[in-house]
């Protein structure tokens, strides 16, 4: 069924994408016609306004002046192919998420795109920082990311690096962006060019964006010799730099600021401007990358709170191979679990993490920790619960002999040595 607004641009000869005026009650809007959404009344007209966002006008005693036509669509060329560059070579590896979303106009939601050439193609100078090569590995929100997706990241990456030895920069959702991080950090532990993922809290074509920034900075990081999995996002809420962190220690710690992550435990890198500083040391490249893709997913993590009882931790823990538990302070549990607890540490690795915002744990400093320590559980130190989930996970594939041994050792910059008292 034809809707009044469709009726009222067919009578006014306007089609979708012309830059129109329309005039009713005294006010006048201009912008370019897009295409309603569901949300949509029949007689209003969706226009994308000169400043990005898109506002209803209602025909209903209108009137429309034809501004501007349409430019014509561009011929289909070969997108995702590097453009001939005297710069240095980087691939953009798109995955979905914010930074390769567009507003669907169909149901006005944000949706990832298609192809990764659509990220580069929309970030203003980016083909100025380096030759770009654009693939789509994925096009997962970052809820949908699983295991199975970080190995075939990973491998992919290695491949690229076979081939050209070039940074790969990750277009990648905020929301899981730790996990992902965290696990290509222990699958690539030795690099020969630079990983860096990167995201956006607010979608490209929104005027407060941040992917074109982010994206810059992460292209600039990975155009050095840093030999590490790293992360690249705003570092304040203005438009003043993208920091970069190490990707076994950086977290996202608010759900839509811009400057959204944090390492509270130390991993910021440097920063990324029109150049990049860095202000600690890291491990450079190497002369090849090496991968060991691969997790075991029977692992559970248990977030300690005065509401656990033993038949909750026992729900979550059975048949695992491992346990991560998110402590309360230095790395508790209520007395009332430990039987539990130590039941479990019998036949899997039941490692400790803190679920503070920063710090380390210690089980030496009172009573329940030090029952802990006796019952079998494992210092993670100052390992971030996420990190250390997917660290057990990778170490149960790769070495099930060593695993326990392994969450105490620092492997990729995941475990500090400090244990945070002061």
């Amino acid at each position: 069924m034809v809707t009044a607004a469709e009726q009222f641009l067919k009578a006014h000869d306007a089609r979708l994408h012309d830059r129109v005026r329309i005039s009713a009650g005294g006010r006048s809007h201009e912008g370019r016609v897009m295409p309603a959404h569901r949300f949509s009344g029949d007689h209003v007209v969706v226009l994308k306004l000169a400043n990005g966002y898109n506002i209803g006008v209602s025909c209903e005693g209108a009137e429309l002046e034809l501004l501007e036509r349409a430019p014509a669509a561009p011929e289909a060329t070969a997108a995702d192919a590097p453009l001939p560059s005297d710069l240095p070579p980087l691939t953009v590896l798109g995955t979905g998420g914010t930074i390769a979303s567009y507003v669907d106009y169909q149901t006005g939601a944000v949706h990832p795109a298609k192809s990764a050439a659509e990220i580069v193609a929309a970030v203003k100078g980016l083909a100025e920082i380096a030759s770009i090569r654009a693939e789509a590995l994925l096009s997962l929100a970052s809820e949908d990311m699983r295991p199975d997706d970080w190995s075939a990241i990973a491998k992919r990456v290695s491949e690229l690096h076979a081939e050209g030895g070039a940074g790969v920069v990750i277009g990648h959702g905020t929301d899981t962006m730790a996990y992902t991080a965290a696990a290509l950090a222990f699958q690539l532990p030795v690099l020969q060019a630079p990983v860096v993922l990167t995201g956006s809290q607010r979608s490209s074509d929104r005027p407060s964006s941040d992917a074109h920034l982010n994206l810059a900075g992460a292209a600039r990081a990975a155009l050095t010799d840093l030999g590490e999995v790293a992360i690249a996002m705003h570092s304040s809420s203005s438009d003043d730099g993208v920091a970069i962190w190490r990707g076994t220690r950086a977290r996202k710690a608010h759900s839509s600021r811009r400057d959204a992550f944090t390492a509270p435990n130390g991993g910021r890198l440097g920063t990324a401007g029109d150049a990049v500083e860095f202000s600690t040391e890291y491990r450079p490249v190497a002369d090849e990358t090496q991968l060991e893709a691969g997790f075991d997913r029977d692992v559970a993590l248990v977030w300690s709170h005065p509401a656990l009882t033993a038949g909750d931790w026992e729900a979550a823990t059975a048949g695992k191979r491992g346990v991560i538990v998110a402590g309360t302070g230095l790395g508790h549990v209520g007395s009332h679990l430990h039987a539990a607890v130590r039941a479990t540490a019998r036949d899997a690795v039941v490692a400790m993490t803190t679920q503070c915002l920063g710090g380390s744990t210690n089980l030496n400093v009172y009573r329940n920790g030090r029952e802990l320590g006796e019952a079998g559980v494992i210092e993670a130190g100052d390992t971030l619960p996420e990190t250390a989930l997917v660290k057990l996970m990778w170490l149960l594939k790769h070495r099930p002999d060593s695993a326990a041994e392994g969450m105490g050792e620092n492997l990729v910059g995941e475990l500090g040595s400090r244990r945070f008292l002061d």
